[in-house]
């Protein structure tokens, strides 16, 4: 912005009567040649460009330095000396390149600037270059836009030959500008992935850049037990602009299209929605059409079809309890796990199978010698936002032969002994810590301990898998329940973790002891010995966009937060 000032002259005047003596020769020998650069004082907000201190600034740039050849030089014959003498196709490439959020400031400069900021080439870049915006304004219609989108149902459905109502705005007579400032930039902040407050069951919502559209997608996982199929999305409500300088929220919500919806950003990575319009929400068969159609939009069946009965009262509960949420909404973002070379496997995001409730989101985070799985989506019993399975990455277990494994007792047993193991290190870390001396500071425990702990993990894992082959038979004891039977049969490592249950209402809650089981980069399982259950995840393969953490800390100070809001 100053070195822009600078150039363009603009600032207090010194005076000097050789500079004035050369500007008055050059304008008699330029003649009408130069370009007009005199600028607004009340618009720019301060003094005129192109006077004394024009001069001033472009000897202050040039320092000195030898005049160009003839041939090199401007239209009077010699080099520019302001940036304003520079061809506005240029500037405008100039421009271009500049963060969208400083063009506005740049403006202030002066009128010149102002004129060339008009240029809906500059705004079309940054567009693309900051939110991949690569639809054509005046060629629309290669974007691929549905009827549906463009037309709503005739206004008179009961006359056949009724007029039909155009909703897709008229796009002709807006400009890049407009885009920028009244849509993508003033809903900058509610762009990433975000976790809707739904009391236990939470969700997974994805906020992007779509077109010329901000759409929240709701992701929701296959239906069960199929792990192993990719996500299912819904629109939940999409910003658009209608007039130029105008921004229309629309809730999407139900089956009668768009209608009319309201977004605030609450605070600092919290936002929420409100559909002004509920009675587009409900059918015309009541409650129990509403109820048929939620499940087979959510479980890909028929309350007939299931004869589970305490997994029909879950089903319906869900319903009924998710149906209070159906015109306001708060979301509160979320960030992707940072990744590490020293990663047993990429983190992120997996589909698991929880029995009678169902497919469930869980992160998959590393912390050192721990590897974390946090709820996103969640149930009556262990709600989003939880930490479900802790996997200790410093005890690997050795699985029996084909045989023994198929022995639910040996699996037990083998599993109890490592959970003694690591209660017996944990007392002698406590002595460790009472025995110090009190005057070391209170973090070396911990962090030696940590550093100590991750090398040990490190080793205890690099040999084991030096012994163990690349891949090992595995197969489910003998009664253990799995709600997806093709599950792999070979797995490379397992370790001992824990995994949390509580009864209906988060009553309750304990660690119980299980087995991680790694089966390749993109599935892993975890037998729970308590509930004798083992539960499928398998990777999210979906790229979020505006999802990743500015940091470490940011991630761990998220997934604190969301596990207070849970607790």
């Amino acid at each position: 912005m100053a070195v822009c000032a600078r150039l363009c002259g603009v600032g207090p005047a010194r005076g000097c009567r050789r500079r004035g003596a050369a500007r008055e020769q050059r304008r008699g020998a330029a003649g009408d040649s130069e370009p007009d650069t005199d600028t607004d004082p009340e618009e720019a907000g301060g003094g005129g460009c192109g006077s004394a201190e024009d001069e001033e600034a472009a000897e202050r740039i040039e320092g000195g330095r030898p005049l160009p050849h003839p041939a090199e030089a401007g239209p009077a014959g010699r080099a520019p000396l302001s940036i304003l003498e520079l061809p506005p196709e240029l500037l405008v490439q100039i421009f271009g390149s500049l963060p969208g959020t400083d063009l506005p400031s740049l403006a202030r400069v002066c009128t010149t600037f102002r004129r060339i900021l008009r240029t809906d080439t500059i705004w079309r870049r940054r567009c693309r270059e900051e939110y991949g915006v690569c639809e054509n304004l005046r060629k629309l219609e290669i974007t691929g836009v549905s009827c549906r989108d463009v037309y709503a149902k005739r206004i008179n459905p009961r006359v056949k030959s009724g007029r039909f109502m155009k909703i897709l705005p008229d796009y002709e007579h807006m400009e890049y500008r407009d885009v920028y400032t009244c849509l993508l930039h003033r809903y900058r902040h509610i762009l990433g992935l975000w976790q809707p407050d739904i009391g236990p069951y939470g969700g997974l919502l994805n906020v992007v850049v779509d077109g010329l559209f901000i759409i929240g997608w709701m992701y929701l996982p296959p239906h069960d037990p199929h792990v192993d199929d990719p996500m299912r999305f819904k629109p939940l409500f999409r910003i658009h602009l209608m007039e130029r300088k105008a921004a229309t929220v629309e809730c999407m919500y139900g089956h009668k299209g768009p209608h009319n919806g309201h977004i605030q950003v609450v605070k600092k990575d919290e936002f929420s929605t409100k559909c002004n319009q509920t009675d587009h929400h409900r059918m015309s068969g009541g409650r129990q059409e509403e109820f048929r159609t939620w499940l087979r939009e959510e479980w890909g069946r028929t309350l007939e079809d299931i004869f589970h009965e305490h997994m029909q009262e879950l089903i319906l509960m869900k319903f009924i309890y998710t149906s209070q949420y159906d015109n306001c909404l708060t979301y509160r973002r979320i960030y992707l796990p940072p990744s590490s070379p020293d990663d047993l496997i990429k983190p992120g995001l997996f589909k698991g199978t929880y029995g009678s409730h169902g497919l469930e989101i869980v992160m998959l985070s590393f912390h050192g010698k721990k590897a974390k799985g946090t709820k996103i989506t969640g149930d009556p019993n262990i709600p989003a936002g939880q930490q479900t399975v802790e996997i200790d990455l410093a005890h690997p277990l050795q699985l029996p032969d084909i045989e023994s494994l198929r022995d639910f007792s040996e699996l037990s047993r083998i599993v109890l002994e490592v959970q003694e193991q690591v209660r017996r290190e944990e007392q002698e870390q406590e002595h460790r810590q009472e025995e110090e001396d009190p005057s070391q500071p209170a973090a070396k425990p911990l962090g030696g301990e940590g550093a100590e702990g991750e090398d040990n993990a490190a080793g205890a894992e690099g040999s084991t898998q030096d012994k163990a082959p690349a891949s090992q038979p595995f197969v489910l004891p003998m009664g253990v329940i799995s709600r997806n039977e093709d599950y792999p049969r070979t797995c490379r490592i397992c370790y001992y973790g824990t995994g949390l249950i509580a009864g209906h209402g988060f009553t309750s809650p304990e660690r119980t002891p299980g087995v991680f089981v790694l089966f390749d980069d993109d599935r892993f399982g975890f037998i729970w010995l308590e509930l004798k259950s083992f539960s499928l995840y398998s990777r999210i393969k979906v790229a979020f966009q505006n999802a990743e953490a500015p940091s470490r800390e940011a991630f761990d100070e998220m997934l604190k937060n969301i596990q207070s809001l849970a607790t």
